[in-house]
């Protein structure tokens, strides 16, 4: 028998005190690691009711031209949407429509949710587009006749009416306090498939799609079926409208988006009292600050939204609003980046009297303003002019001469040298033929005599700001050395 010294035992007692230190029991993990995957049955149980199934018909009486123009409107939109496969074939010109007028042909189908016990129901605006007859039906397998109380294109938002009492509703959430990384859930009828229930994560805020609106990015999985369903956080609450997928095969594939809910009971509110949306706008093209641009205009700080460009006669151009100017707050409220200006403006009333804070030549300025009404169909179109007069080659890839009288009087403007030809950094910069310059680096430019001076004293190897009408829009650019 071997014995073993005290100092061996100490040893040997300390290397079983360390080992056992590092054995990773159930209990000690569940301590270490008390977040555990989200249970998501009371959810369901809690919102499921208040989700609908929507079908949508559209009747076969319908004149042949105007039938082909609304399957072609419906093909560009399946495929925009959820991709080629999903796409109807386009229907043989030579098969006559069924002669029973009172047949209907199922045209679409989506999902929606009860925003109030007596019957109003929300959903995607494309989900009911050019449908003759809705139908909704309930968890409870009721199928309801709806009508289309309104239904808003820019913000995909459509109202429904049921005639129904004491119908289960949704809870409303506060988008504010939605943050990236938290779960979320989803409810709707994809391919069909009614009360489906899909999860994820939130994504981002405040995705720009190019649609109208900013979205809210999910994994969620949405497929064709789930448009005009509620996107829900773990307290319960409709924090979204289920609207869109990023595809190529016309399934889910990885990215989901939503429309923020205040901004969808902020159009359902204005389409079941009026049918239609109204929208305040101050005519004004916008952009974030960027660094360059800050420094390019002596500001030590990149909040808020550049004015690129302002639409002539608009509320912005009574105000004395001028492209290159920094809004930095409307309406009483701060503005940190070009996107949070336009959902300020665009919930204000129209014709109502405010007031904004804008940074111009290095000072801040408040000026009155009368928020006008948002035109969504307002489209700039290009042009392209000859030139009036003997052109002279200047720096920057700018060819330029002066305006006559007549165009000034045209343009309702006291001065400015006409672009006849832009190219290299010019080109790059954006400017083109047919473009006015009235500004360089904040300085009023008169003619040519003074366009010359004014670039002679610019330093070359910086940039140059420059402030330029097209289309009875004032806008700039920067032209990069």
């Amino acid at each position: 028998m071997q014995f073993l010294k005290m100092s061996n035992i100490r040893k040997c007692l300390s290397l079983l005190a360390l080992t056992s230190s590092l054995i990773v029991t159930p209990a000690s993990f569940a301590q270490t690691n008390p977040r555990g995957l989200p249970d998501f049955t009371e959810l369901v149980e809690q919102v499921g009711p208040s989700v609908v199934n929507i079908k949508v018909f559209e009747k076969t009486n319908s004149q042949r031209s105007q039938r082909g123009s609304t399957d072609s409107q419906m093909q560009d939109f399946l495929r925009r949407f959820f991709g080629e496969e999903f796409a109807p074939s386009p229907r043989n010109p030579n098969q006559p429509w069924p002669k029973n007028s009172e047949e209907k042909i199922n045209s679409g189908q989506g999902s929606g949710f009860i925003i109030s016990a007596d019957g109003l129901v929300m959903t995607n605006a494309h989900v009911v587009e050019n449908a003759d007859e809705v139908l909704v039906t309930l968890t409870d397998k009721r199928e309801l006749k709806a009508k289309v109380l309104g239904s808003d294109k820019a913000s995909d938002i459509a109202v429904l009416k049921v005639e129904a009492k004491n119908l289960p509703t949704v809870k409303i959430g506060d988008i504010n306090r939605l943050k990236v990384g938290e779960w979320v859930m989803a409810i709707g009828s994809p391919f069909g498939l009614e009360n489906s229930v899909t999860a994820g994560i939130v994504s981002a805020k405040q995705r720009d799609t190019g649609d109208f609106l900013p979205h809210i990015q999910t994994d969620v999985a949405i497929n064709p079926g789930n448009s005009g369903g509620p996107l829900i956080n773990m307290r319960g609450e409709v924090i979204g409208v289920n609207s869109q997928i990023y595809s190529r095969s016309g399934g889910y594939m990885g990215i989901s988006f939503s429309i923020p809910i205040d901004e969808a009971i902020r159009v359902s509110d204005q389409l079941k009292n009026g049918g239609k949306v109204v929208r305040g706008g101050i005519g004004v093209e916008i952009e974030s600050l960027s660094k360059e641009t800050a420094e390019a205009l002596g500001l030590k700080s990149e909040n808020g939204a550049l004015v690129r460009g302002v639409k002539e006669g608009s509320a912005a151009a009574l105000a004395g609003i001028k492209a290159g100017d920094v809004i930095t707050h409307f309406d009483g409220k701060a503005i940190n980046t070009s996107k949070d200006l336009p959902p300020i403006v665009r919930a204000i009333k129209p014709g109502t009297k405010t007031s904004m804070t804008i940074m111009r030549n290095k000072t801040a300025k408040t000026v009155p303003i009368t928020v006008d009404t948002l035109n969504l169909n307002e489209k700039a179109e290009e042009t392209n002019k000859k030139p009036d007069a003997e052109s002279k080659n200047m720096s920057w890839g700018l060819k330029v001469s002066d305006l006559t009288s007549a165009q000034l009087r045209s343009l309702r403007i006291e001065g400015g040298v006409k672009i006849d030809q832009a190219t290299e950094q010019s080109a790059r910069a954006g400017l083109k033929s047919g473009d006015i310059i009235v500004g360089i680096n904040q300085i009023e430019i008169s003619n040519l005599k003074q366009f010359q001076q004014v670039l002679g004293q610019l330093d070359k190897a910086k940039p140059v700001y420059v402030q330029f009408i097209r289309d009875e829009w004032t806008r700039y650019t920067i032209i990069k050395p």
